[in-house]
Order: C-alpha cells, then sequence, then structure tokens
C-alpha cells in the first residue's frame, strides 16, 4: 500500500512510473519536458511533504539536490552580508516551479530557500540530475535557467501584461540580466510561423475556389489597391463555412491570428484587424501575378479547411485579446474592456483585488511581447514605475553576484515594489500616474461608515447600469454595493436598499441574493433570525409621527420581503433547522396580529402564509441503502436531506461487517457510537477509509456526512488504533474481472448518451446551491451534508473509470478498437445533448493514462474519429484558465449540464485567493463573487430539461439499467499493470 512517489527508485514498477508520470504531465515545471526526459524524473525523483517554515538550504550551501514545486509556495531569501538574520524575501515560488541546477557545477546557493506553508516537492540527487543533463542535455537546455540553459527569458513570444497595483512584497535587489530600453509593445511577429503560413494559404485557397469575387483590385479614393479583401466580407465568409465560429467577434479574432503574424496584412500595416470596409492582402498576394491553385491545391484546402478552422478557434481568443491589449487606453471600447475584464478574473496575481479595481485596470492594461534571448525588463537599483503579469513564457530572476535565483512561470507577477513607497527598483506598472489615478478614485467612490471610530460598514460608489434606463430618471445614474462590513451593518443596509416597487421585484432579489446565499458563511440562523425579528418592528427616533408610521410600515415591508427571499433559497434545508422553524413561526404570528390593524400587509400574508405551510408539514425521512445511486425507483428522484438515514456497512479487520443505521449528515462520533452498540464496545476504536488502493485515511471525529465521500469502490472500517496498519481492502474493492463490452456493444451510441444524461440530469438537479458554499467553505463548520453534491461528483469519477475498465479488460485489439470509437461517439452525443459533465468524463477516461499508451490500438483507429477526439481534447485545454471550454459553455442555452469539477476549482479559487474577514469585517466582495458562480447553476437549471420525444417513446429499460449501475476499477494502478499485460512496453 506504500504510494508510487514514495517508494525507493529500484522499488518502482513500470505501473509506479506510468502513476508519477500522468500526475507530473499535470504540472506547470513539467509540462515542457520531453516524455523520454520526464520518463527518467519518474525513475529517480522523490516525493517531499514539508510543514511550513522548513528551511531546504541556505545561501552560501553547496547544493545536493534539484526541486519543483508539486504544491504549496516557498519564501526566496537573500542577504547582502553573512548574516541569516538579515536576509530579506524577494519573490515566492509557486506551483510549477523548479529550481536548484547549481548542482551541475557546485556553486554555493545563490538564496535561502524556506517553506511559506505545507508544501509538496519533487526531489533529484545531484547524481541522478547529473546524469539526466548528460543524457538529455539538448531536451534540457532551453528549459534549465542560465547559465546552465539557453540564455532566454522562456517561451519565443513570452507576452506579459503591465498594470499598477498595491505593494503587496518588496524585492529588495531586483532582477533581470544587461539593460535594454522597452519598445512600444505594439510590434507583431515578423516571421510567421509554418502553421500560420500554412493557414493562411489554405483560407486564401478556400477563398478563390468558393467565392474569387472576394479578392480583386479596388478602388478608394481614385488609389487602386491590388487583390484584396474586405474586413467585413472576411468576416462573413467566415461565420459561413463552419459551425465552430458562432459569433462576428470570435471571427474577427481568428483574422487577427493572421495579421498578428503577417499572413494576412492591411494595406496600411496597421496591426488590428477590424470588422470594417477596410482592405487586408494576403502575403501570397503582395507579389505581383500570383498564382491560382491548382487542382491539387484546391483537394488539400477542401480536405485541411475545417482542421485550420478549429486551429484559428482556438487561437483566436488570445489574439483578440492581444489586440485589445495593444490599443492605447483611450480608444479601447466598452466590449473590450469587459474582455478584459473577464480574464482578469482568472489571473491569480489579481485574486485579492475588488472587482472595481479589476475593472479600473483593464482600461490601462498594457501588453508586452518579448522574443526569448535575455531581454532586459528592468535593472537592479532602478526606481520602480511598472508591475508585471506573465501570459505566457517565462522569466529569470536574476541577482547581481549572485546569478539566477529563480524562474517565474505563467500567472506570477513581479515587480510589486515602487508604485507606492517609491523604494528602487522593484519593480511597479501601468504607468505610476494611472495607478495613483486608481487609487485616488477607488477612495473617492469609497464611503466609511464609523461607530466609535471603528468602520463598521465599507461601500463603494459603481455606475448603476442601463438595465433599468427605461424607468425614466427615477433611477439614479450610480449605486453603492457593499465591500466589507459586520453582519449586522450588511443586513440593516441590505434592508434599507429593498425597492418594494412591483416593476423593481428583479433588480431587488438581484441585490439580495447574495446575502440570502452566502449569510451562513459569516451569518448563520442563530444570528441571524434574532436580528430579523428585532428589525421588523423597528420605529425610528426622529421625524413626525406620519413619517415614523410610513417608515416602519415600510421597514416591515422589506423584512417581509427578505424573509421570503430567505426561505425560498432555503427550501426544504430549513425544515432541519429548529432555530430557523421557530423564527418562521414567531415572525408568522407577528406579522398576522399586524395584518389585522395594517391593510398594507395583508398582501404580503399569503404568500407568507404558504411558505409556513410547506415547512410545517415537513417530508418522512428517506431510508438510503449504502447510497446506491443507480437504483430503479420509478418515482422522481428526491434530493438527500441531512435527516434522512443510511443503512451502511462498516467493516472489520477480519473483513466481517455490521450494519449501522444512522443519520446521512451524522458526525464520526456518532457513526463510532452506532459501531459501539453493535459490536458491544467502542473503546479506542477509529473509522478508516479505505480505497481500493488500500490507501487509508483516519477520519475526525467531527468530520460530517461520510458516507458520500468515499471513493467509487471505498469502504468504511472501524478498528482500534493498534489495528490500522493491518487494514486490507476487501476482495470485491478490486472491481469486475470480466467487461461488459458483449452487453453495451449491443445499445446505440445515442441511446446510452441519452439515458446517461437523464440519470445525470436526475443528479444534478438534486444539487443545492448551498452544497456548492459548504463544499467550498468546509461543511464541517456548517455540520451540513452535501450528500448530493457528492454522489454527483463521484457519478464523474465513475463515468471516467468505466472508459479505462471496459477498453483495458478488453483483451481483443480489434475489440477496443471499436470501444475506441463507441466511446467517442457517445462524448459526441453527450456533447449534443449539452451533458459536458459525462462528455468531460468520458474524454478524460480516453486520456488517462492506461489508455492513451495503448499506441497500437490508437494507430488502427479511423482518421475521422481520431480528428473528433483531437477536437474533443482540445476543449480540455486547461490552458488560460479553461478558456477554450469557457467559450463553448457561453455559447449554450439551458438546460445543460456544465462540467461540475471546473466550477468547484473556481469557487475554491476564490476562496483561497481572498479573505473571508479583512480587519474584522465581512469582506462582502469575496462572498459576491463566490455567490456569482454557484449561480451558474442556477442558470444551467433555469429552463426545465425536457427528454427528446423521440428517444423518450422507446423503452430503453435495459439501457437505463446499464448506465444507473456501472461496475468499474478505480485503482489506477490495477489499470495500469492490466494495461501494460494488453500491449507491453516496447523496448
Amino acid at each position: 500500500g506504500q504510494p508510487s512517489n514514495h517508494r525507493l527508485p529500484l522499488e518502482r514498477s513500470s505501473e509506479d512510473v506510468d502513476i508519477i508520470f500522468t500526475r507530473l504531465k499535470e504540472v506547470k515545471a513539467f509540462e515542457k519536458f520531453h516524455p523520454n526526459l520526464l520518463h527518467q524524473i519518474c525513475l529517480c525523483g522523490y516525493y517531499e511533504n514539508l510543514e511550513k517554515g522548513i528551511t531546504l538550504f541556505r545561501q552560501g550551501d553547496i547544493g545536493t539536490n534539484w526541486y519543483a514545486v508539486l504544491a504549496g509556495s516557498l519564501d526566496v531569501k537573500v542577504s547582502e552580508t553573512s548574516s541569516h538574520q538579515d536576509a530579506v524575501t524577494i519573490c515566492t515560488l509557486g506551483i510549477g516551479t523548479a529550481f536548484g541546477e547549481s548542482i551541475l557545477d557546485n556553486t554555493p546557493r545563490h538564496a535561502t530557500i524556506v517553506t511559506r506553508e505545507s508544501s509538496e516537492l519533487l526531489r533529484i540527487e545531484q547524481k541522478d540530475f547529473k546524469a539526466l543533463w548528460e543524457k538529455y542535455r539538448q531536451y534540457m537546455a532551453g528549459l534549465l535557467a542560465p547559465p546552465y540553459g539557453v540564455m532566454e527569458t522562456g517561451s519565443n513570444n513570452d507576452s506579459k501584461w503591465k498594470l499598477g497595483t498595491f505593494c503587496i512584497e518588496k524585492f529588495v535587489t531586483p532582477l533581470i540580466e544587461p539593460h535594454v530600453p522597452l519598445r512600444p509593445a505594439n510590434t507583431i511577429t515578423k516571421v510567421p510561423s509554418e502553421k500560420i503560413l500554412r493557414a493562411g494559404k489554405i483560407l486564401r485557397n478556400a477563398i478563390l475556389s468558393r467565392a474569387p469575387h472576394m479578392i480583386r483590385d479596388r478602388k478608394y479614393h481614385l488609389k487602386t489597391y491590388r487583390q484584396c479583401c474586405v474586413g467585413t466580407e472576411l468576416v462573413d465568409w467566415m461565420l459561413q463555412q463552419t459551425p465552430c465560429v458562432h459569433s462576428r467577434t470570435q471571427a474577427v479574432g481568428m483574422w487577427q491570428v493572421l495579421v498578428e503574424d503577417g499572413v494576412l496584412n492591411h494595406v496600411d500595416q496597421e496591426h488590428h484587424f477590424q470588422d470594417k470596409y477596410l482592405f487586408y492582402r494576403f502575403l501570397d498576394d503582395e507579389h505581383e501575378d500570383a498564382p491560382l491553385p491548382t487542382e491539387e491545391e484546391k483537394k488539400e484546402c477542401d480536405e485541411e479547411l475545417q482542421d485550420t478552422l478549429l486551429l484559428l478557434s482556438q487561437m483566436g481568443p488570445d489574439a483578440h485579446m492581444r489586440m485589445i491589449l495593444r490599443k492605447p487606453p483611450g480608444q479601447r471600447t466598452v466590449d473590450d474592456l469587459e474582455i478584459i475584464y473577464e480574464e482578469l478574473l482568472h489571473i491569480k496575481a489579481l485574486s485579492h483585488l475588488s472587482t472595481t479595481v479589476k475593472r479600473e485596470l483593464a482600461g490601462v492594461l498594457i501588453f508586452e511581447s518579448h522574443a526569448k534571448g535575455g531581454t532586459v525588463l528592468f535593472n537592479q537599483g532602478e526606481e520602480g514605475t511598472s508591475w508585471y503579469i506573465i501570459l505566457k513564457g517565462s522569466v529569470n530572476v536574476v541577482i547581481y553576484g549572485k546569478g539566477v535565483v529563480c524562474t517565474l512561470h505563467e500567472g506570477d507577477d513581479f515587480g510589486k515594489l515602487a508604485l507606492v513607497n517609491d523604494a528602487p527598483r522593484a519593480a511597479s506598472i501601468v504607468d505610476k500616474e494611472d495607478f495613483n489615478r486608481i487609487l485616488r478614485d477607488v477612495e473617492a467612490n469609497t464611503v466609511r461608515l464609523k461607530e466609535h471610530d471603528q468602520d463598521v460598514l465599507v461601500l463603494e460608489k459603481v455606475p448603476a447600469g442601463n438595465r433599468a434606463s427605461n424607468q425614466g430618471n427615477s433611477q439614479p445614474q450610480q449605486k453603492y454595493t457593499v465591500m466589507s462590513g459586520t453582519p449586522e451593518k450588511i443586513l440593516e443596509h441590505f434592508l434599507e436598499t429593498i425597492r418594494l416597487e412591483p416593476a423593481l421585484n428583479e433588480a431587488t432579489e438581484s441585490v439580495l441574493n447574495d446575502f440570502v446565499m452566502m449569510h451562513c458563511v459569516f451569518m448563520p440562523n442563530t444570528q441571524l433570525c434574532p436580528a430579523l425579528m428585532a428589525q421588523y418592528p423597528f420605529v425610528p427616533s426622529q421625524g413626525t409621527e406620519q413619517e415614523k408610521m410610513d417608515y416602519a410600515l415600510n421597514n416591515k415591508r422589506r423584512v417581509i420581503r427578505l424573509v421570503l427571499q430567505w426561505a425560498a433559497m432555503y427550501g426544504d434545508v430549513l425544515q432541519e433547522d429548529d432555530v430557523a422553524m421557530a423564527f418562521l413561526e414567531e415572525f408568522y404570528v407577528s406579522v398576522s396580529d399586524d395584518a389585522r390593524m395594517i391593510a398594507a400587509l395583508k398582501e404580503q400574508l399569503p404568500e407568507l402564509e404558504k411558505t409556513l405551510l410547506l415547512f410545517l408539514f415537513p417530508q418522512h425521512k428517506v431510508l438510503l441503502q449504502q447510497f446506491n445511486t443507480g437504483d430503479e425507483r420509478s418515482q422522481k428522484r428526491q434530493p438527500i436531506r441531512g435527516s434522512d438515514e443510511v443503512l451502511f456497512k462498516v467493516y472489520c479487520m477480519d473483513h466481517t461487517y455490521t450494519t449501522i443505521r444512522v443519520p446521512v449528515a451524522a458526525s464520526v462520533k456518532e457513526v463510532l457510537s452506532a459501531v459501539a452498540d453493535k459490536l458491544g464496545s467502542g473503546e479506542g476504536l477509529i473509522i478508516v477509509k479505505m480505497s481500493s488502493g488500500g490507501e487509508k485515511v483516519v477520519l475526525k471525529p467531527n468530520d460530517v456526512s461520510v458516507f458520500t465521500t468515499l471513493t467509487i469502490n471505498g469502504r468504511l472500517f472501524a478498528c482500534p488504533r493498534e489495528q490500522f496498519d493491518s487494514l486490507t481492502p476487501l476482495p470485491e474493492q478490486e472491481g469486475p474481472t470480466v467487461g461488459t463490452v458483449g452487453t453495451f456493444e449491443l445499445m446505440s451510441s445515442k441511446d446510452l448518451a441519452y439515458q446517461m444524461t437523464i440519470y445525470d440530469w436526475e443528479l444534478f438537479n438534486c444539487v443545492h446551491e448551498l452544497e456548492l458554499i459548504y463544499h467550498t467553505f468546509g461543511r464541517h463548520h456548517f455540520k451540513k451534508t452535501t450528500a448530493n453534491l457528492d454522489l454527483f461528483l463521484r457519478r464523474f469519477n465513475e463515468i471516467q473509470f468505466w472508459v479505462v475498465t471496459e477498453i483495458c479488460l478488453c483483451s481483443q485489439p480489434s475489440k477496443r478498437v471499436q470501444l475506441l470509437k463507441k466511446f467517442i461517439k457517445i462524448a459526441a452525443h453527450c456533447k449534443e445533448y449539452k451533458n459536458l459533465n459525462s462528455f468531460f468524463a468520458i474524454v478524460m477516461g480516453l486520456s488517462n493514462v492506461a489508455v492513451s499508451r495503448l499506441a497500437l490500438t490508437w494507430e488502427k483507429l479511423p482518421s475521422k474519429f481520431k480528428k473528433f477526439y483531437a477536437e474533443f481534447e482540445s476543449l480540455m485545454d486547461p490552458s488560460r484558465n479553461h478558456r477554450a471550454y469557457r467559450l463553448t459553455v457561453a455559447k449554450l442555452d439551458p438546460p445543460l449540464i456544465p462540467f461540475m469539477p471546473l466550477l468547484i476549482k473556481d469557487m475554491t479559487f476564490t476562496h483561497e485567493g481572498n479573505k473571508t474577514f479583512i480587519d474584522s469585517l465581512v469582506n462582502f466582495e469575496k462572498m459576491r463573487m463566490i455567490a456569482n458562480t454557484a449561480r451558474t447553476v442556477r442558470y444551467c437549471r433555469s429552463q426545465p430539461f425536457n427528454p427528446d420525444a423521440a428517444q423518450a417513446n422507446k423503452n430503453h429499460q435495459d439501457v437505463r439499467s446499464y448506465v444507473r449501475q456501472l461496475n468499474v476499477i478505480d485503482n489506477q494502478r490495477t489499470l495500469s499493470q492490466m494495461s501494460h499485460r494488453l500491449e507491453p512496453r516496447r523496448p
């Protein structure tokens, strides 16, 4: 049961190496490593898990290891004296960075490296690293920092955004080789790549074959322009050629790719492609008497056109972004700023900044592109004027006399020193005037409410937008949004700003939604309910009697409005909360009493009464059997509630078991108590989660709802602590030994995808938005279950392993090829049904190393299916924060089933990048961002899922049963071993 990367190199099997290889391929530091080199690293690397504050080595030490950061972060500290106490942190190394190349020639370490937090590292010993260098020098030369590698700053065109921000950390002695002045940021590639040259030729030939009138001599203002196209016509033509181009903006980005590389040129050499009556000329037409395409070239063009358009559609968004950033800030349109802002939301270096600051920065960003080879951005000791974020490529950090201390990668930032304090060169950006203006504007638009000289509410003035412009002039042009505050003051603010006019119901609900969804994080019901009860009868102390009565009445109506929206959001969840139910009853009595005296409240009473009646008659508890997600209940699937009970098997060391009956949301402490009652004694028992691969985790007493967090074939064990090391998985956890290809090869791919989508929709529809909040912040903080979300996420893994299991259990090569075709077809139909969760699960199953390594099988796959799979993989491209996937989803209308693991990642990114409390005030900007992501689920379900009538009328009980009861192997080691038996490693 020892993890593969903990084993000594000599003890590692080929399956161990495959598992490590799969993990390292996902790490940024290794993404450019040649597969042969990466394979050797898997053979000799060691895994290190270090606590916070551990010193790896000190400045001046002679090194013995090279490191890469897999998780966590480390501080780089440099001292100008011989004393380590004088060391100052100059930067932080994050996931994907690597360091320690000085072991190649035994030069002293240039800096001290200390773990900033709990971190995971890959370590390679000096002798092994030197051997790798000798054997793979040609692969490593461009990957290591100078002087060992080629003197370069990263990729051929390292791209950076330049902007101003707060001074977060100081680089005491800055960075980066000999100085040359920066050139203007609007230079375009001088030598086009072969790939883009070919794309330009294909498009030109396609136009000449299909619409030859588009390329002709044009006259404008008495001047003739030879062999030109018009920008608007090029966009129109692009939209007609392929369904993968959905908008004129997307087509503009695709043509911009060619303009950047000089394969398509504006006649006056402008660098921005525009959807206007402007003239553009293909590179081939720059020459006199450029030849028309031959018949052979026309045939090639027809064969390659769709692949070319797919390539440009993938490259277009980045080119469009660069085009916008090359524009002077004053020339950027509202749409341009929105595109930049959307990109800023996914930059880790900006995750702590408010929405307003990000929108301000969108107007002042400057794009720079630097070729590899040692371009200097600034010199040590110069005054700072800019801050940089690396969009693509990498940058070496060099200190005079000490050499390269680290390499920064995509998403990292540097130079955050001198904008605020005018310290000598450590870096900064947008022009300092822009930066100071942003700070001034933000502060000028900030309103601070103080009590006892302490901030209790911070508001920020933002444009109100144009959505309510048809309401006449009554709507303010500016509105105030909550940035932070105490829970009570945030509640008071929202109550005061509720608009009671019927025409503004939608706007009010939108404003309240963030508070209603997120209050559980900072103001639980035990605090919210008394506060609402206290707010309801509030009467101001000043004003005339009539003014006081009017205010008190409107205040009551606002509180009722908020309570109704709160109850609607929580739904059945409130039935499990005694405090909430007691409050609703008390609140209803108070409103009923007032309604007898105040006619204006009578209209709200029926809705409140209806809400209360729903909760006063709770549903019966459901008894669940082992969380069998594929049960055959004919009635509509109901969401699992924390109070529902589960019959669950808990195993002992000898593989006997006892069946317990506990609530779904039971804590480990309660599970232990139930086990002890059955066993007769529970003294010294622990509860252990055991995976099929033998990985064991001791659960903490306060962990809740542990049943649904098990892996697909995982089991719960109870044993005395001293027996922990002796626990072994059950034989049944290994999974099937025979595949089911004989069963499902007779089922149509469309039927399988359809039934999978119906089932996935049932699971997805049961997930409550609040479960996303509990999952993100840690459900143990709320003592709530996330059972429905857990089961939906587990379904993703189940489908993924189903693909791998079936292929690895298929011993006949010809059948395996048929299986690949089958799964690619099912994935295509899932995409057609907008079931992106299962679509990605299937594609990730096909890209699992146990399947992707089966070269002999893939070689026999017809080229048509290879092309489909390549297109599917392009949607999985994680670069630029999964931009390809996000662009695809943005074009889909509900209902749809999203790629849930990415949604979870987005919420975790926001949570971990922003503090929940700032100076003891709730960071409501963070609450708003998380709520906005969680609302994606609501949008996806905003339209009902209506099954395809033609499909629904078919009797597919066998297909329905099959997709709901998948039997899989979820042990990667076992799957890798089976894969190697099918196709042994080539010598």
